[in-house]
C-alpha cells in the first residue's frame, strides 16, 4: 500500500506558501496550478491541515498561511494531518490467508510485529525531520534552478 499523495501535496502546499507568501495570495487555484491537480483536492488538503492548526485559510481569495513556526512542524505532523495512511496502518495485509495452509495459518504471527516495527521506524524518522528542513532545501534548489 502506498502513502496517499495527500502527504506530498501537503508538503508542496507548504513549500508554495513559504516561497510565494508576500508576493501573491496563496489560493487553491494557484496551488493547484503548481501541483497540477484539481483545486478541489487542494481545498480538501487545506481543510485537513487547517483542522490540525498547521495552516490558516482566509475565506474567498484571502489565501493560505502557515499557522505556526515551521521548525515546530514535523513531517509526521503533516503525515498525520492529511491521514496519509488508514487507521489500519501503512501495510494492508491480505485479509483471509488460507488457514488450512501452514504458511497461511502463521503468516500474520510472523509479519504483523515486523511490519509494525517498519512503520514505527518510518514514523520516528518523520518526527525527526522538520518542515523547516524541507523549506530550506527547496530554497536551495530554487536558488540553483529557478
Amino acid at each position: 500500500m502506498q502513502i496517499s499523495s495527500r502527504f506530498t501535496i501537503a508538503l508542496h502546499i507548504f513549500a508554495c506558501i513559504h516561497t510565494y507568501e508576500g508576493e501573491r495570495k496563496i489560493t487553491s487555484d494557484f496551488l493547484a496550478s503548481s501541483i497540477n491537480v484539481n483545486p478541489v483536492i487542494i481545498r480538501k488538503v487545506l481543510q485537513q491541515l487547517k483542522a490540525k492548526e498547521l495552516v490558516t485559510v482566509a475565506r474567498g481569495s484571502g489565501g493560505a498561511r502557515i499557522a505556526k513556526p515551521v521548525e515546530e512542524i514535523s513531517l509526521f505532523d503533516v503525515y498525520k494531518a492529511v491521514e496519509a495512511v488508514s487507521q489500519k496502518g501503512l501495510f494492508h495485509f491480505h485479509e483471509h490467508p488460507n488457514l488450512d495452509c501452514a504458511v497461511g495459518k502463521n503468516i500474520h504471527q510472523v509479519l504483523d510485529v515486523k511490519l509494525d516495527r517498519i512503520q514505527n521506524a518510518m514514523e520516528e524518522q518523520m518526527k525527526a525531520i522538520s518542515l523547516q528542513e524541507v523549506l530550506t532545501d527547496i530554497e536551495h534548489c530554487i536558488a540553483i534552478n529557478p
